[in-house]
């Protein structure tokens, strides 16, 4: 089986900062806003147009494309969207015009070996739903533009024919909630593109479990169904996963949309993701007296009960994965055990001497080799 899954010691802190500080090295690249979105609805949470960054490739990556989706949480009320539709989270006119291009983005051979000459493309978030919902919110006071689904189809045909349509090799790739949309629009990605073209998909910590709490509850599956409601998202699900499970809401998450994915696939993620820890298994609602407090600060100080359910969230994420990574030979898996949250897009966790290895070889981060003669994402 050619397939590689790396699981590392439990890491009780954070991978150390390192940071790119000289100004040569800060690589900033210009907002494109979509002004054929309009025509659609394509539109930010406030009505703004939606937004990418685009930095061209050259010489031998000039045909082949990176796109990676931003990420940034979600909304699934009233109130949360329109909050962050006053922020950049939620609007065009807040975000800032320039992006700093580092990590899998980066132009720097160095620090970027395998991706810094192609096409790189920073699709901008402002959503709130990983960009597949398909509503409209309106009232005598406010209107919310839940138009994530119409956005990705605006920004593809914006592409498309600035060579796009003509791509060699094409990577869709994306963080946290970005990293989520890959699941969503993998296949839509490889079905635009020449069907000669090599298509690949990463989600970078985006395999986001349905999990009980601490409490037992399921928090994070009830906020699902609210977000997939009020967004407008199931009519844009994996239609052959919600023919499927009885409770289509729950095709939002990735391990219930994979198994339907048919373009090659390779997932990065921690086994102790912190957003995950935070967010889904320790969320402040099923902690009422703070007995988490002191672990979520600082993974050092959890109890040894503690050390224990957070192994047992990791065995869940293993188990889940399972199927996936036993009986293919052309998608991939990165597991480790580090306290992190998005791997791809920062140059301290990409590319760094004292970065995870993988047989001794510190370039473990997705192009070893993702696009191989043999096709498999790992060698």
């Amino acid at each position: 089986m050619n397939i590689l899954v790396a699981l590392a010691f439990l890491c009780l802190a954070a991978l150390a900062p390192w940071r790119v500080r000289s100004q040569q090295q800060r690589h900033l690249v210009n907002m494109t806003l979509v002004h054929q979105a309009k025509a659609s609805g394509a539109l930010c949470l406030d009505g703004s147009l939606p937004a990418y960054h685009l930095d061209r490739g050259f010489g031998a990556g000039e045909n082949n494309w990176l796109l990676q989706f931003e990420g940034g949480g979600w909304c699934n009320d009233l109130q949360s969207c329109f909050e962050r539709a006053k922020t950049r989270r939620g609007s065009t006119s807040y975000m800032a015009k320039l992006e700093v291009f580092s990590g899998i983005l980066s132009n720097n051979a160095t620090l970027n070996p395998d991706f810094y000459n192609w096409n790189r493309v920073k699709l901008r978030y402002c959503d709130g739903a990983s960009f597949t919902g398909d509503a409209v919110f309106t009232n005598k006071t406010t209107t919310l533009h839940f138009k994530g689904q119409k956005i990705w189809e605006a920004i593809i045909d914006d592409l498309l024919p600035q060579g796009l349509g003509k791509a060699r090799k094409a990577l869709l790739s994306g963080c946290s909630a970005g990293g989520l949309a890959t699941f969503h629009h993998c296949d839509d990605f490889a079905q635009r593109l020449p069907t000669d073209a090599s298509v690949k998909c990463l989600s970078d910590a985006g395999f986001f479990l349905d999990e009980r709490d601490i409490s037992m509850n399921h928090t994070m599956r009830f906020f699902v169904k609210s977000l997939v409601q009020f967004q407008g998202i199931e009519q844009h699900l994996n239609r052959n996963c919600t023919k499927e499970l009885y409770f289509p809401d729950l095709c939002f998450f990735p391990q219930y949309a994979l198994k339907y994915i048919s373009t090659p696939y390779f997932i990065l993620n921690s086994a102790y993701d912190v957003y995950q820890f935070h967010h889904i298994l320790a969320p402040p609602s099923a902690d009422l007296h703070g007995h988490w407090n002191k672990c979520r600060l600082n993974p050092a100080a959890c109890t040894a009960d503690q050390i224990a359910i957070l192994q047992g969230f990791r065995l869940d994420m293993l188990a889940v994965l399972r199927p996936f990574y036993m009986n293919s030979r052309r998608d991939g898996v990165f597991i480790n055990s580090c306290f992190a949250h998005c791997q791809s897009e920062q140059q301290d966790t990409w590319f760094r001497d004292d970065s995870p290895r993988i047989n001794n070889k510190v370039r473990w981060k997705i192009k070893l080799n993702i696009f191989p003669q043999d096709s498999q994402f790992l060698t």
